[in-house]
């Protein structure tokens, strides 16, 4: 029997509640401010109320951009920065997942050495080896394009160490089922290996998309090109040292849009995050 305990629930709620609020005021404030002129947000008259140039903020913001340092149309930034994002949490994904199943279920010389090499490169990140990095991506001719922003970042030593552990944990029962009826490693990563990590897929996806959406180093870098920077970098171009010339509006309602895509991504992979555990489960 679940006892009632109201009362004794309103402090949790109220703690949570109290958090939701200062992590969402900073944000609101952002939306507010990008609701109005920019005399009106230079003055400090904003209060906590949207203001009267909602659509023609965001209309200026997607279709036709700032007049400063960037002057593409947010859309473009968030077409760009969309595209890469989810190229690299696919690309992570796929090859991750090879590359556990390959250590896993291969017999191989060296096999355990080649995981330990994917797994020291953690300490790695692009920006110890970026000189190395941007020099191929020179060389290739790689410089403002997809392959260039993607590429070089679609390998995961997380998500192979992921994959593999979760690899693990399926029962040899079912590898011996399917060899008995027959199936060959690839029939049985597609059956049996592929929809059983759908909860792993779907954590890790959200994890990479994130992680793509947010990356600044390496796209300044390889993007010299106004058509090709993301938004990240966009965000960062428009505000310029000096306040008069900003049009924070614009900026505001570009961080706005850009907390969109991470915020949809997270709400739709948690949905396919519960449903992997209910199926798993079953």
């Amino acid at each position: 029997m679940v006892e009632n305990r109201r009362f004794g629930n309103l402090l949790p709620h109220a703690i949570l509640i109290l958090g939701v609020l200062i992590l969402a005021f900073p944000v609101w404030l952002a939306f507010v401010a990008s609701t109005h002129d920019a005399t009106t947000i230079i003055n400090g008259q904003i209060g906590v109320l949207p203001g009267p140039d909602l659509i023609k903020n965001y209309t200026q913001t997607l279709f036709h951009g700032t007049q400063g340092a960037t002057r593409e149309p947010v859309l473009t930034m968030l077409t760009t920065s969309l595209i890469m994002a989810v190229a690299i949490a696919v690309g992570k994904i796929v090859i991750s997942l090879i590359s556990a199943f390959a250590v896993v279920y291969f017999r191989f010389r060296f096999r355990m050495f080649a995981f330990w090499l994917i797994f020291i490169t953690l300490m790695l990140p692009v920006e110890v080896r970026i000189y190395p990095t941007y020099k191929i991506v020179s060389d290739l001719h790689l410089l403002d394009t997809y392959a260039g922003l993607t590429l070089p970042l679609i390998a995961s030593a997380t998500a192979t160490l992921l994959f593999r552990q979760f690899f693990m944990t399926i029962p040899d029962e079912l590898l011996e089922a399917s060899k008995i009826d027959g199936a060959g490693p690839l029939k049985f990563f597609k059956d049996t290996a592929l929809p059983l990590s759908v909860t792993s897929i779907a954590a890790m996806f959200v994890i990479q998309f994130i992680y793509g959406w947010n990356q600044y180093l390496w796209p300044l870098l390889i993007t010299t090109q106004d058509s090709m920077q993301t938004i990240v970098i966009g965000i960062r171009k428009m505000i310029t040292t000096q306040d008069a010339l900003t049009e924070w509006q614009i900026a505001m309602a570009t961080a706005i849009l850009a907390m969109l895509p991470p915020v949809v991504v997270v709400v739709v992979m948690q949905k396919l995050f519960v449903k992997g555990l209910v199926e798993t489960e079953k």
